[in-house]
């Protein structure tokens, strides 16, 4: 079950040629694959590109229409492992995931792909998850580009722009034998607009008829000697091949004014951001009709030398638009300039952030320092009180108190740090070697659980340094995303093999929860074409995991004993805690509509909710700082002589018991209760309720008698 579902979005993508296609980006991109003869796609989800992995998933039946096949990989490695198809055979393929740590797990596939070269066109679509928008490390895609001669394309966000650069980045990649990567910044995914149609492709040459009439090439094999050739034949064929593509299909633009002493070259991924702040200097306009010229490339590795240095000849200075670092394309060109003789000064970093997201207000506070080293008198720049100033932004900051991500209502993770904050009051201190997912949340307040994180499914692997003799455990955490994705390998069979006497707690929700929701080998859902319901206990059974115990997330006080027996158990070896528990965001995707109908059709449905008894809460607010739970908060006290407020759930509950069950496993007030939802009530409900209320009500006015007695007496005393 994915994050949301795009089963009516993709019957857009049967739009037949020459109408006008209305989306998103990434529904652009699937329809550009479509037009483009591709016979082959798969990838790994991740943001910004977990939508594309749904959106092929809920386009299945349209790529079996056309004989495309498609794999939800099971790693960022498998999916780059998929182009060797193109290697021998003139077959499209192309797959996806999310930089850089996507490209990171692919790189041992991406280079030997780079080094064979292609027949088909091979193009691998790379969600540039940088900014300030990123849950990851700030890295860029271009130095792996570099690393391995692979073409990258950076295409302007528009749906135009972005549909013509995936067609032009199959066909660059057949001119040149190379794999392209073409990037997708956060917002270009997530970009509306509209394209002009062509109609969708079969493959010129299928996946069946390769199988059928094999292809053995030992030059594109890489083994020495082949391999040594494959270095020359990148620099001395495939990169003369994709600039002369490049320049004769005009890739890059050349875009604003035709001449002036200034310039600016900008990637194409931030031209819309460049054209915004040169509006709020009243440069350009907002279709970006302006008088400045702008070189745009939408293809950043190779740069065509002839087209720069032809930008550049006639200017005084030019501005260098880069984002990130470090700096590969600025030194890139003042290399091509000096070598040519060319003494256009060059203006980037030194007046643009040197690291950090290029936003409007970065770009046009750099845009202001560019133009007022220019000769006096120059441009007349206006201000615009649109973009908040650096002082307003702080005096923001002070005011609006930070809001760190956290788990959510309900989330089946919470109370597993809730037990490991429980076990450590009693058995002190642990280093906790943390994973990618949603369990990393457990960093921030209230938990402030986790010392270490290394890599998605690497949370074991990141505390085999520790499997020494000492009087203190470690624990590590992992996902059953992760566990899938990289863990099995590198955290468990590691721990087998080295004979690890540490903790793993294997956090199994049901699905790639962190990603968007997606199914995995261990779901508990149906899946039509995928295989399901395959247990992770089985499979470290098979590796060889003797010590282990499966324990319901939300049983805290369960949870809390097995991993205080983990810690102190004498059996040596690997010791793993299997703790499950429903993402509670799926489950309530699942039920929440079925309730509603259950309501809407006039049948009984009770639902949980839980709450704090503002009477009895003492107002120490323990249960918070061991639960962290959104919807468990606080409201004024409403005891007039008591000035701590009290907790309270709000009606965000989803009734997974959390609240009350930490209360109880910490030994802490009563004051939580439970209560029961009723829609549709029976008649014995009503009766049942009638009655109840009838002894409520007549205890109460027995109390409210005697308080009037007790008054009256204090009156004549």
């Amino acid at each position: 079950m994915a994050e949301r579902s795009f089963a009516a979005e993709v019957q857009q993508l049967r739009t037949p040629g020459g109408e006008v296609f209305k989306g998103e980006g990434i529904l652009a991109v699937t329809k550009a694959l479509l037009q483009s003869g591709v016979s082959y796609v798969g990838g790994y989800q991740g943001a910004p590109i977990s939508h594309l992995m749904d959106v092929l998933s809920d386009a299945e039946d349209v790529l079996d229409e056309l004989g495309i096949h498609f794999e939800a990989s099971a790693s960022e490695a498998s999916a780059a492992a998929m182009l060797a198809a193109s290697v021998n055979y003139p077959l499209r393929g192309a797959v996806t995931w999310k930089s850089t740590v996507g490209t990171n797990v692919a790189s041992d596939a991406l280079a030997s792909v780079a080094s064979s070269g292609v027949v088909g066109g091979a193009l691998v679509i790379i969600g540039e998850d940088y900014g300030e928008g990123s849950s990851i490390m700030q890295e860029r895609s271009h130095a792996f580009a570099m690393k391995s001669q692979m073409w990258l394309l950076d295409p302007r966000p528009n749906l135009t722009s972005i549909v013509d650069m995936v067609e032009h980045g199959f066909q660059l990649s057949e001119a040149s034998n190379t794999p392209v990567m073409l990037e997708l910044r956060i917002r270009a995914c997530h970009v509306h607009g509209s394209f002009t149609t062509k109609d969708n492709k079969r493959p010129d040459f299928t996946l069946r008829e390769a199988m059928e009439n094999p292809v053995r090439d030992y030059d594109r094999v890489v083994l020495p000697p082949s391999n040594f050739l494959h270095e020359v034949e990148k620099i001395e064929e495939r990169w003369p091949a994709a600039v002369e593509f490049i320049k004769a299909n005009r890739l890059n633009e050349f875009l604003g004014g035709q001449d002036g002493p200034a310039g600016i070259i900008v990637q194409g991924g931030l031209y819309n951001t460049l054209i915004r702040a040169m509006q709020m200097l009243g440069l350009s306009d907002v279709y970006g009709q302006t008088d400045i010229p702008i070189y745009c490339m939408n293809v950043t590795y190779p740069l065509i030398d002839q087209e720069i240095i032809g930008f550049c000849a006639d200017k005084k200075s030019v501005l260098v638009v880069e984002e990130g670092q470090p700096d590969y394309i600025e030194q890139a060109i003042h290399s091509i300039l000096r070598k040519k003789g060319v003494e256009t000064k060059l203006y980037g970093k030194d007046v643009l952030p040197m690291a950090g997201e290029y936003t409007a207000q970065a770009i046009q506070t750099g845009l202001k320092r560019f133009f007022s080293d220019q000769e006096p008198n120059g441009l007349a720049l206006t201000s615009s009180s649109e973009l908040p100033s650096e002082h307003a932004r702080s005096e923001l900051g002070e005011i609006v108190p930070a809001r760190p991500v956290g788990f959510c209502t309900g989330c089946p993770e919470r109370p597993v740090f809730t037990a490991m904050k429980l076990v450590q009051r009693n058995l002190g201190k642990f280093h906790v070697s943390c994973d990618i997912g949603c369990h990393l949340f457990s960093i921030l307040p209230p938990f402030n659980i986790g010392n270490t994180t290394m890599g998605y499914g690497l949370g074991w692997s990141g505390a085999s340094a520790f499997n020494t003799t000492s009087d203190q455990r470690t624990v590590s955490i992992m996902g059953d995303g992760g566990f899938w994705h990289n863990g099995l390998t590198s955290g468990v069979g590691n721990a087998v093999f080295n004979k690890n006497d540490n903790v793993l707690v294997i956090v199994d929700n049901g699905y790639s929860a962190a990603t968007g929701g997606q199914d995995i080998l261990s779901s508990r859902a149906e899946n039509a074409s995928k295989s399901t319901k395959n247990p992770i206990s089985k499979a470290i059974e098979g590796l060889g995991i003797r010590w282990q115990r499966t324990v319901h997330t939300y049983d805290i006080g369960k949870m809390v004993r097995v991993l205080t027996e983990a810690m102190t158990t004498p059996s040596k070896g690997p010791k793993v805690i299997i703790a499950e528990g429903e993402c509670m965001l799926n489950e309530q995707r699942r039920v929440k509509p079925q309730r509603n109908k259950m309501i809407k059709d006039g049948k009984r449905v009770v639902r949980r909710r839980f709450g704090v008894d503002s009477d009895t809460c003492t107002g120490d607010h323990a249960c918070i700082r061991l639960s962290g739970c959104p919807s468990l908060t606080i409201k004024d006290n409403p005891d007039p002589l008591r000035e701590d407020p009290v907790a309270y759930v709000n009606n965000d509950c989803v009734g997974c018991g959390v609240c009350g069950e930490v209360a109880h496993a910490a030994i802490l007030c009563p004051s939580f209760y439970r209560a029961e939802l009723i829609y549709n009530p029976s008649l014995w409900d009503k009766l049942r309720s009638g009655l109840r209320n009838a002894v409520i009500g007549f205890l109460q006015r027995r109390i409210d008698a005697r308080r009037r007695d007790l008054e009256i007496l204090e009156a004549y005393s």
